[in-house]
């Protein structure tokens, strides 16, 4: 069990954490840390946290578990404000969905890399951000990668693992760089393509036509475009390298198919939409 739970970033990923693990009784007190004093009020009003501190410096003081779930790009800030503060026996982890920048900022921020520091990343959100929309039911059946550092203290990577498990996620770990490869293909990449099919459309003289038109496979599509504006910024920064490589190969993709469609070769077409259809049944079965 975990006595004392600091979440630092009480939002959609933290609360949802918080709440899963509340109704499980794995935690028997969670604080919530942010910099809005009116969102952490309604974090405590909605029962996501027992109490809320704006010092994440006297939060930590006692916990034996605290996870960043910032924005990636707050990171290092965050970490440097808890400069001498984490307990020796504190763990710490977090939910970036980029690793290598995360490990990075918990370094630069504190000096050193903490031997019970386990990062850690739940492959698992919602369209809607804010802790209104977190929920106990977000990580159910859902994967989350942990990515244990060289010389790192396996008891805290037990009990990190423990502690998602507690919320109902799948766990398995991972490299921190194949990581950051894997969710530029699987995550990041959807999410660019969606932001910018709809930021592209909505530059269009039609565009109130045409998005008063948008069948299913449209609202299905770009869903995710309604995520969290700020983390995807983040995201893209940190994962430069590897978002930048994908969306080459996504470009060469493209370009293949629009030389198939001008040439008229149905043939080439179909070759690829039977591939991607046979690829994606069997991905979903």
């Amino acid at each position: 069990m975990i006595n004392r739970l600091v979440i630092i970033g009480v939002g959609l990923v933290g609360g949802s954490l918080a709440l899963a693990l509340r109704q499980s009784g794995y935690c028997r007190e969670v604080i919530g840390v942010g910099r809005d004093r009116s969102s952490l009020q309604r974090a405590q009003a909605l029962g996501v946290v027992d109490r809320s501190e704006l010092d994440a410096c006297a939060a930590v003081r006692g916990a034996d578990m605290v996870v960043l779930a910032t924005p990636v790009g707050a990171i290092e800030s965050v970490c440097r404000s808890l400069r001498g503060c984490l307990d020796e026996k504190a763990i710490l982890t977090d939910v970036g969905s980029v690793k290598g920048a995360v490990v990075e900022a918990v370094q630069a921020g504190l000096g050193m890399l903490p031997a019970r520091f386990v990062p850690a990343h739940p492959i698992a959100g919602r369209e809607r951000s804010g802790v209104e929309a977190a929920t106990a039911e977000l990580y159910q059946g859902r994967r989350v990668i942990l990515t244990p550092l060289p010389g790192g203290d396996p008891e805290a990577c037990e009990s990190v693992r423990g502690m998602w498990e507690a919320a109902g996620a799948v766990v398995e770990n991972m490299a921190v760089g194949h990581h950051d490869e894997v969710l530029a293909a699987t995550s990041h990449l959807p999410h660019l393509l969606a932001y910018t099919l709809v930021s592209s459309l909505s530059r269009l003289d039609e565009q109130e036509e045409i998005f008063r038109y948008a069948a299913g496979g449209f609202r299905d599509f770009t869903r995710i475009a309604s995520s969290d504006p700020v983390m995807w910024r983040d995201i893209c920064l940190h994962n430069k390298g590897p978002i930048l490589d994908m969306l080459k190969h996504f470009g060469r993709d493209l370009a293949t198919l629009g030389e198939a469609i001008d040439a008229g070769d149905g043939d080439r077409l179909l070759s690829i939409f039977q591939r991607a259809k046979q690829t994606r049944d069997r991905f979903c079965d």
